[in-house]
């Protein structure tokens, strides 16, 4: 009996560092979002909290095993420790297996052939260690194998009001308006992401076609190598969106 108790603390050792992984794995992001670290360190916050993790998983068996013939209350901490452990694994492994299932660029454009110029946030990128340019064919031809679907938006409407809905999605979108410019077909934004804090920046071009207008939308991470998908998956919601408003 003696035994069986000393081997149920398992459980409340897994529960509490399942709860420190928990933690770290918040910190990861929101220290990092409020400017209290690199991001670079609260990606060693989410590295850690997945070791932590792991280790409160083995504990939590371990406590399981032990209370399997008694020992409700430890059973039932057992079981938390384990459901909480396997929840906090789950987001940073998850972001792991989608950054090896898309290309490590971080620039995505509807038109990868001549791709909307950035003008009014470039100061705003100052010391941001990706570049403004566009990454050319080698980049164009990994977002086609990756992204074939983020293509550009036609409207059966003339460009003023393109303009319009563009904008009005943009805003919708809650993305911070840096400059509208309605002569030049122009709207350039920043996306800050949830998590982290990340500062996207993206520009919608509109220009007149055939039958109405043509809408492309470039989104550019400011750090990163890879942007795990986030950019496409922008210009698909924004795209989206200005459809729902036609």
């Amino acid at each position: 009996m003696g035994e069986r108790l000393k081997i149920s603390r398992f459980a409340r050792a897994g529960f509490w560092l399942a709860a420190l992984a928990a933690v770290a794995a918040v910190l990861a992001g929101w220290g990092s979002r409020r400017g209290w670290w690199p991001f670079g360190l609260g990606f060693r916050f989410l590295s850690w909290s997945v070791v932590g993790a792991s280790a409160a998983t083995l504990l939590a068996l371990i406590g399981l095993w032990a209370t399997r013939r008694g020992a409700k209350r430890g059973r039932v901490r057992a079981m938390g420790a384990l459901a909480l452990a396997l929840a906090v694994a789950a987001i940073p492994l998850s972001y792991l297996w989608k950054a090896r299932s898309v290309p490590a660029i971080h620039d995505i454009s509807t038109d990868t052939e001549n791709p909307p110029a950035f003008s009014a946030v470039v100061p705003l990128r100052k010391g941001a260690p990706n570049p403004v340019e566009y990454g050319g064919p080698t980049v164009a031809e990994q977002q086609r194998a990756a992204y074939p679907d983020v293509q550009p938006a036609f409207l059966n409407v003339s460009p003023v009001l393109a303009f319009d809905r563009a904008l009005e999605a943009a805003r919708a979108m809650g993305w911070r308006i840096v400059e509208a410019n309605p002569a030049q077909g122009r709207i350039e934004a920043v996306d800050t992401t949830r998590w982290f804090g990340f500062q996207d920046d993206v520009v919608v071009r509109v220009v007149p076609a055939e039958g109405g207008s043509r809408v492309d939308v470039r989104s550019l991470s400011r750090v990163g190598r890879s942007d795990v998908g986030a950019n496409a998956k922008r210009i698909r919601a924004f795209l989206a969106r200005l459809s729902r408003s036609s």
